[in-house]
């Protein structure tokens, strides 16, 4: 596995990294044999990068990280996020930037991660009543604390980032990125790359919809959340099923999935990108890793780029009150 640096103050990485939270959230199944053995697996394959949050279960994510980190603290990047407030019985509760929550939120995640240190901590979500400037200067607090490495910031107007860079350095932004989400070209690439600031998305399968292991929402369990996304629902649902053949037709003639096609033309957009597809399976864990080794030439890219242009993608990427949440 190949390493990425993340930002410009010294934060190495493995090219492509693990989001964990559909291993406790968000998506349909649970199964913590097969999530510790998908941690164990992606460590195995060279991927020392991994992504939860204290809002993924609520806090049962950081829990589990937690458990699988005795022992192998040395060996992992460990990113984790504040700022999205759930209660114990998993309702939202809104977006808390203050600075004393800064402090409250770190030092219980530090518990539950049974850690000393968050190697990468991100703002989640920005909170519009609270100056970026008081938020990032107590998340500064605890790097001169030794309880945090480097920041990040998560789904931030490129406005906000500049103010908050002002205040510390940014190592990280994570937002949405993939094929059928390429709103950060148009004005987020360009202002972190100004910066210095590396981008990690999330969702670079499009939240499984371009493996093409969905041929109608019906595919989705119950309780799933993509359920609720305009992106999953109906019309919308028809229209992206084009995408996926476009794109399953490129794969094809490059000897791979469509999900991996998918992840190798994110990775092969910068190497100040670094992924973090999710997964709970180690199935889908090693299939992603084999993105690592597509190698897309220039018309590879251009074809890709004709199949699934800018906009292409129908349906909000979140429900309304979602959306309306964003730092846009």
């Amino acid at each position: 596995m190949q390493q990425r640096t993340l930002g410009t103050q010294g934060l190495v990485v493995s090219a492509l990294g693990l989001g964990c939270m559909g291993m406790s959230d968000f998506y349909a199944g649970r199964d913590e044999a097969e999530s510790m053995a998908t941690l164990e697996r992606a460590l195995e394959l060279g991927i020392t990068f991994f992504d939860t949050a204290d809002v993924y279960g609520p806090h049962t994510n950081e829990e589990l990280l937690g458990r699988f980190l005795r022992g192998r603290r040395d060996r992992v990047v460990l990113a984790t996020k504040f700022g999205n407030v759930r209660d114990a019985g998993g309702a939202w509760r809104g977006v808390n930037g203050r600075p004393e929550y800064v402090r409250q939120a770190c030092d219980a995640s530090l518990k539950r991660l049974d850690v000393d240190y968050i190697d990468l901590y991100y703002q989640h979500r920005v909170d519009a009543t609270v100056p970026i400037e008081d938020t990032i200067g107590a998340m500064a607090d605890l790097v001169r604390e030794g309880k945090v490495r480097y920041l990040g910031m998560s789904e931030a107007a490129p406005a906000t980032i500049r103010r908050a860079h002002a205040v510390h350095p940014i190592s990280a932004l994570q937002t949405e990125y993939s094929l059928w989400t390429r709103d950060p070209e148009d004005e987020i690439l360009p202002a972190i790359r100004e910066l210095g600031i590396s981008l990690v998305p999330y969702s670079p399968l499009g939240r499984g919809f371009l493996t093409g292991r969905f041929a109608s929402a019906r595919d989705l369990p119950e309780d799933d959340a993509r359920r609720g996304h305009p992106r999953f629902q109906g019309e919308n649902f028809t229209k992206n099923l084009e995408l996926v053949n476009r794109i399953n037709d490129i794969a094809r003639a490059k000897g791979c999935s469509a999900g991996q096609l998918a992840l190798a033309w994110v990775m092969a957009q910068g190497d100040d990108i670094v992924p973090i597809p999710g997964t709970k399976r180690r199935t889908y864990l090693e299939e992603n890793v084999g993105a690592a080794r597509v190698d897309l030439s220039a018309d590879d890219l251009r074809r890709i780029d004709e199949a699934a242009p800018r906009g292409v993608t129908a349906g909000d990427r979140y429900p309304a009150q979602a959306m309306a949440s964003l730092n846009r």
